[in-house]
């Protein structure tokens, strides 16, 4: 029986991921900052701990804890909905501490294992605003951007020793707390000046022609796992499918 650790667990895509997962049978770590046990069935196959991305003391404790993992999925990460210009570096660097860096020291962490029993798979969950990015998410779209070039290249690093790296793209999901989330940090980061372009955005997030669903993503992160070839990236959701498509034969317009 297998074992996969999840970040971010509390919601959204990491709480749907390790519910997936612990219905088909697997051993499942579900971690998140501050853990919540109402979240997920009482379990022998299922363990919750804490684990903030951000503090290498965490990840050790949580790891030790863990014990060998068979598949990490990195999926802890902020959303980030504002002006670049009026956005303060501090919150920047705040981003890329959970979405980037947060996920470079958890694989980081977690390699040595797999490279000794040369087995194992790092799934990194990104967003299809990589693939075609939009107004008002620059520095949320680097932080993610980041994984997409940092997942393609270790995956080439990682296969003399039998570790799989994979990515997963999700679309637009609004019934995530992407929003609730960071609402606090989101706080002044529409100038009056940017406010046309923040109406025309929501009402296109308002109107979505399609969206992504937390057990798309889930179920994404299944194909993934269960997909033993070198294929790198799974689009999650109906609106990533069709972006994908559209920027593999390059035709998404700016």
């Amino acid at each position: 029986m297998k074992t996969i650790l999840i970040t971010g667990c509390s919601s959204g895509y990491g709480l749907a991921t390790a519910r997936h997962f612990h219905a088909q049978g697997w051993n499942v770590i579900a971690s998140m900052r501050t853990p919540r046990t109402d979240l997920l069935p009482p379990s022998d196959r299922l363990r919750i701990l804490p684990l903030d991305v951000t503090r290498s003391d965490s990840i050790a404790q949580a790891l030790q804890t863990a014990g060998p993992i068979d598949v990490l999925v990195n999926n802890a990460g902020l959303g980030l909905f504002g002006a670049f210009e009026a956005t303060p570096m501090a919150t920047v660097r705040d981003i890329f501490d959970t979405n980037t860096f947060g996920t470079m020291a958890v694989t980081q962490a977690v390699l040595p294992q797999m490279r000794d029993r040369r087995a194992g798979l790092v799934v990194n969950v990104t967003s299809s605003a990589t693939l075609a990015p939009m107004p008002l998410v620059a520095a949320y779209t680097a932080s993610k951007t980041a994984i997409e070039g940092f997942t393609a290249s270790l995956a080439f690093e990682l296969e003399a020793f039998g570790v799989r790296v994979k990515l997963v793209e999700p679309g637009y999901a609004p019934t995530t707390q992407f929003t609730a989330n960071g609402a606090e940090r989101m706080q002044g980061l529409i100038p009056p000046a940017y406010a046309p372009c923040a109406q025309s955005v929501f009402a296109a997030l308002g109107q979505p022609a399609a969206v992504t669903t937390e057990q798309d993503v889930a179920e994404a992160v299944w194909a993934a796992v269960n997909d033993a070839s070198a294929r790198l990236r799974y689009a999650a959701g109906a609106d990533a499918v069709a972006l994908a498509g559209a920027h593999g034969a390059g035709t998404l317009a700016h």
